[in-house]
This record gives C-alpha cells, structure tokens and sequence, in this order.
C-alpha cells in the first residue's frame, strides 16, 4: 500500500462509526480555519529553510485537502480521486507547450498561454469571458490581493512601463495622502493610503518582488532592531518610555548597526 492510499484510509477510519469523535464532529466550515492556519504555516517553514520542518507542515497541509475530500465524499459530491484527477487535467490542458504541439520558450509565453486559455474555459454567465481579475480569493490578505491584481492586469497590458512611472506614482499618492492629513479627514486619508499602499504593491509586481515576503522581511529586521533596543534600556534598567525621543533616535541607529 502507497502512503496517500494508507492516509485516505485513516481518514476513512476516523471519521466512521466509532472513529474519531473530534474528527466526525468537524464540516467545511469548521475546517476552514484550519486551511488556512496550516497554509500560513508552510509559508513560515520555507521562509525558514529548514526541508524537514517544510515536509511536515506540508503533510498537516494535505492532511486538511484529504480530510475536505473526504467530507466530499460523504455528501455524495466528489471524492479525492476528483480532486487529483482535475487538477492534473488542468494541468496538462494549461501546458500544451509541454503536452501539446504549442511553444513556449519564456516563462512570459506560459503566462500568456495559460492566461488565454483560462479565458476560453471561463466564461460569464452571459456567455462572455469573464473578468480578467476574476479568480483572485476574496479573502487574501489584502496586500497579497493587490499584488496579484496588478499582476493580472499587468498580463493585460494594463500596467506601467517600466518602474520609474510607478514610483512617480507612489509620490503622486504621498503627496495626496499628506494634502488629506492636512485638511484632517480621517475617511479621505484611509482612502489615500489604500492607494498608496495599493500603488506600492504595483512597485513589487513591476519589479517581480514578493511585496508579502518583502513586509515579513521588513517586519523581522523591525523586531531585532526594537527588541535590542529594549534590551539597552533594561540594561540601564529604564523603560523606553523614560527615554528622550533624541536617545531613542541614538539607539535606534546603534541597533541598525547591530541588526543589519
């Protein structure tokens, strides 16, 4: 017996009659948290680097595809066969430069391979293609989201030439976000930072950057830097909250010379 056979078979175990009571009280959308939670987790794992961590949050990551399959399979819906047997359809019809007869020399000729025939295979309910930002989960974090909005509309040709125009942009917008601030609407101002922040995703987009992994790389240099400076002011047993904003400016630039 292979291990996915044996692991569909566990889960069967678990959730039939005497199974698991935890495990046959759980839906979809019960699950769902745990989707994401496990997802997060496999992000963490490869920012980390570490492959043996990788595999096993990878194997708490299918245990939640198998488990959904199997809740598919007890509503009489699809089972896990269905869902492998889509996904490696969809894979073979969405590279016919591999599979097929098409060409395809540049990973720009695959997107736009794939992005064409995606279109013929969705279609609207009037029959007409369906947006080229449809497919993007509403639920995504929202700085993910804007990245891969622009993104898709970048394969559109809907996008800026090169990066110079889209810091112009990102100016454009400070400059609007500091007008707002002046004038003191605070609904205007959450509005003007969404676009800059929505015009800083496009920077990441356009210069073929990760903007979330770019942030996460931001925040852990945040952490070391302020948690050093929190440990020179318990050294002198303060609190930074005694300290003048003019020595915290002195230990802020000590730590980014500590946490580079």
């Amino acid at each position: 017996m292979n291990q996915l056979d044996r692991l569909l078979g566990i889960m069967a175990r678990l959730r039939e009659p005497g199974g698991c009571p935890w495990d046959r009280e759980q839906t979809r959308a019960s699950l769902r948290t745990y989707v994401l939670e496990e997802a997060f987790e496999v992000a963490d794992a490869i920012d980390g680097g570490n492959w043996d961590e990788l595999a096993e949050e990878l194997g708490d990551l299918l245990l939640q595809v198998v488990f959904l399959s199997r809740l598919g399979e007890e509503a009489g819906k699809f089972g896990f066969d269905e869902v492998a047997c889509g996904i490696a359809d969809k894979l073979v019809r969405r590279h016919p430069h591999v599979f097929g007869e098409d060409k395809a020399e540049t990973p720009e000729d695959v997107w736009r391979h794939w992005d064409a025939i995606k279109q013929a295979e969705k279609t609207a309910g009037d029959g007409q293609p369906e947006s080229r930002l449809a497919g993007v989960p509403r639920h995504l974090p929202s700085l993910v989201k804007a990245h891969r909005l622009a993104e898709k509309a970048a394969r559109a040709g809907f996008t800026w030439p090169n990066s110079a125009g889209v810091i112009d942009k990102i100016a454009e917008e400070t400059d609007e976000l500091r007008e707002t601030l002046a004038e003191g609407d605070r609904e205007r101002c959450e509005e003007e930072l969404g676009d800059l922040l929505f015009a800083t995703a496009s920077l990441a987009r356009n210069l073929e950057l990760d903007p979330e992994a770019a942030l996460a790389r931001a925040n852990r240099k945040f952490i070391a830097r302020f948690q050093h400076v929190e440990r020179q002011a318990m050294a002198r047993q303060l609190r930074l909250e005694q300290l003048e904003p003019a020595e915290l400016d002195q230990m802020w630039d000590a730590a980014k010379d500590a946490c580079p």
